[in-house]
């Protein structure tokens, strides 16, 4: 089963300068996991005065906590953002550690060397609670500020980080350089440093327009989960250029259509759209499939082709 985990709550509405009413939230959340989506990222444990549009993330996960199948994860940066999150009880805990020193001290003021020490110190706050602890590996595949990342760094990083205590890895194309043989090459490389089971998560954009080639990509090199956002929303906004998040109804449209078990219900999915339309009526909603609509015939080849 393919795992698609919704981050626009968190990595869409951060580059949002509308903030979107916790009720249309809370509407938002409901929808997704009622279409079928297992897990959301809600938000981040940042300060408001950082990022007001996420200030309401505890309340939110206490509302998605209730909601039967669905895992709840938060953003943290820092050990106190993980204390928070975990005062919140979130089902699970995701740590950015960005493989660009200058995009690092940019997004979280922190070099590698600091990073390593946070990445410990949220582990052991996530082991005393009992919560799963990921850390994604920013800018893994380049960055705008210092261009080409050497994948050997990104291989050296990723070890240091299983070392400080993540349970779990995800390669993220923040700048959406990357392309489907450096997707293939890099999965490959980190798995043979970390192992198999410790590699399950990309988190794409689509800035370039090569989002969905690699998903395929990691698709074939045996990656379970990938990270998407409801009509595209989102960035960093502290990586310049770093537009275009995959798109949820379009990633669930091809892996539908590939014969992907997603467990969820496109034409459900869709109408969550709605939601965010009418809570924030002047950000533009990206996708082809909500334009062109569901593939007619895609049943038909779940049928033909079995799932994965």
């Amino acid at each position: 089963m393919i795992l698609v985990s919704e981050v626009g709550l968190r990595d869409g509405l951060q580059s949002v300068d509308a903030v979107m009413p916790t009720e249309a939230k809370k509407r938002w959340i409901a929808a997704e996991a009622a279409a079928g989506v297992r897990e959301i990222e809600v938000g981040s444990f940042v300060p408001a005065k950082l990022l007001p549009q996420l200030a309401d993330t505890a309340e939110l996960v206490d509302f998605a906590r209730g909601i039967g199948g669905l895992t709840v994860v938060g953003l943290v940066p820092n050990a106190t953002g993980a204390t928070n999150a975990a005062r919140a009880r979130v089902h699970a805990m995701s740590l950015p550690f960005s493989m660009s020193e200058t995009h690092s001290i940019k997004n979280l003021r922190k070099d590698h060397a600091a990073m390593l020490k946070e990445i410990a110190a949220c582990s052991a706050i996530a082991r005393e609670h009992g919560i799963h602890f990921a850390v994604g590996l920013s800018t893994a595949f380049g960055c705008t500020m210092e261009g080409a990342v050497s994948e050997e760094q990104v291989v050296r990083l990723a070890a240091q980080a299983v070392e400080a205590g993540a349970q779990e890895l995800s390669l993220s194309d923040t700048t959406g350089y990357a392309d489907p043989a450096q997707v293939r090459r890099l999965v490959r490389k980190v798995r043979g440093a970390v192992g198999d089971g410790l590699l399950t998560t990309l988190h794409l954009h689509n800035t370039r327009g090569l989002g969905l080639a690699n998903v395929v990509a990691g698709l074939e090199e045996g990656i379970t989960t990938f990270d998407a956002s409801l009509g595209g929303l989102g960035g960093c906004p502290w990586a310049p250029g770093a537009s275009g998040n995959l798109v949820t109804e379009d990633l669930v449209l091809m892996l539908n259509a590939m014969g992907c078990d997603t467990g969820i219900d496109l034409e459900a999915l869709l109408g969550v759209r709605a939601i965010v339309e009418q809570a924030l009526p002047d950000e533009p909603l990206y996708g082809f499939t909500p334009d062109a609509g569901p593939m007619l015939d895609y049943a038909a080849r779940v049928l033909r082709g079995g799932a994965v």
